[in-house]
């Protein structure tokens, strides 16, 4: 009897993507064909190479309805997209003028006494209010089963702390609806001494860990761990830049996966895919089309079977012009 073929990433679970389908970088690299790089035509083209992306405008402005429509119409049912949390819902700088206009004066005056930027909490109301938008902007994507998660992630100063777990725990209860994942950006939250903590943590919260990977051994590295908290995981690549945590996007997102670099993901991934119902598996490297094509490499040497690297299992050991992509 011959043997069945190997299945292929989709079949075990893992979809490969990308974070942005948008980035100016990327229309302009030529990877859209001639006749698909309007708005529509963009998409619909992304969407038969891909089955997952992730919205990453939704982390400068809040999403709109007929937007989360149309991404709606223009893919097939099984697509997915995961959905970066507006900026102010996790704490980072944002401007007043991301929000929308009747919104304003009351950032101002929670500014004024500190809030959102690191000091006095953010007005609960105010936030409800954004948190409310939000979810109503997303309503056609959750209704037709599109939404995959949305992303909490939270800024350098989030560090693991008392403070940073009620935060947590308030962000996850304002987006019960949804499937949650979240990416730190502090070392110490993958740190040996809290390591357990924090999986236990986004394990009661029903929330994936997102595992990452960036350039090791500068102050900011993230450790390649990869931890399965929730029914569904996500691993975002963010390239190997020296200048990752500083600099703008060209200098710390510009990077060029090489196979054995992928590669030493596939033991990683495939541990996960045993663990989770799906892995989003997300490109964030840039510039012009170095992700799309590291997502295409990646989906090849699932596909193929190759385990390439040794791994070390579980635990491992585009955004808007002109702003740094998340």
């Amino acid at each position: 009897m011959a043997e069945a073929a190997a299945p292929t990433a989709a079949q075990a679970g893992i979809a490969v993507g990308t974070c942005s389908w948008t980035d100016p970088a990327l229309v302009r690299s030529g990877w859209y064909p001639p006749g698909r790089r309007d708005a529509e035509g963009r998409l619909r083209h992304y969407a038969e190479q891909f089955p997952v992306v992730e919205v990453d405008s939704s982390y400068y402005a809040l999403p709109q309805l007929r937007n989360s429509e149309r991404w709606t119409e223009r893919t097939p049912p099984g697509f997915r997209f995961d959905v970066k949390a507006f900026s102010l819902l996790t704490g980072h700088p944002t401007p007043a003028a991301a929000l929308p206009a009747d919104l304003r004066s009351a950032y101002a005056r929670a500014r004024g006494r500190g809030g959102g930027r690191g000091g006095a909490p953010m007005d609960p109301a105010l936030l409800d209010e954004v948190w409310r938008r939000f979810a109503a902007a997303l309503r056609p994507l959750r209704e037709t089963g599109r939404i995959g998660s949305v992303l909490l992630q939270f800024p350098p100063r989030f560090a693991p702390g008392a403070a940073a777990r009620t935060a947590l725990e308030d962000a996850r209860k304002r987006a019960a609806e949804w499937p949650v994942s979240v990416e730190f950006r502090h070392p110490d939250w993958w740190s040996a001494d809290h390591h357990r903590e924090t999986e236990a943590l986004l394990r009661d919260l029903d929330a994936a860990a997102v595992a990452v990977d960036t350039a090791q051994s500068l102050p900011t590295s993230m450790p390649p761990v990869a931890p399965v908290t929730a029914r569904h995981a996500v691993v975002r690549f963010h390239g190997r830049s020296p200048s990752w945590g500083t600099g703008g996007k060209e200098d710390a997102y510009r990077h060029t996966y090489t196979d054995a670099e992928l590669a030493e993901w596939l033991p990683r991934l495939r541990a996960m895919a045993d663990r989770a119902e799906r892995v989003h598996v997300l490109f964030n490297n840039c510039c012009a089309d170095a992700a799309v094509r590291a997502a295409e490499a990646m989906r090849r040497l699932l596909d193929e079977g190759e385990d390439g690297g040794e791994g070390e299992g579980e635990d491992g050991g585009r955004g808007h012009p002109g702003r740094v992509p998340g």
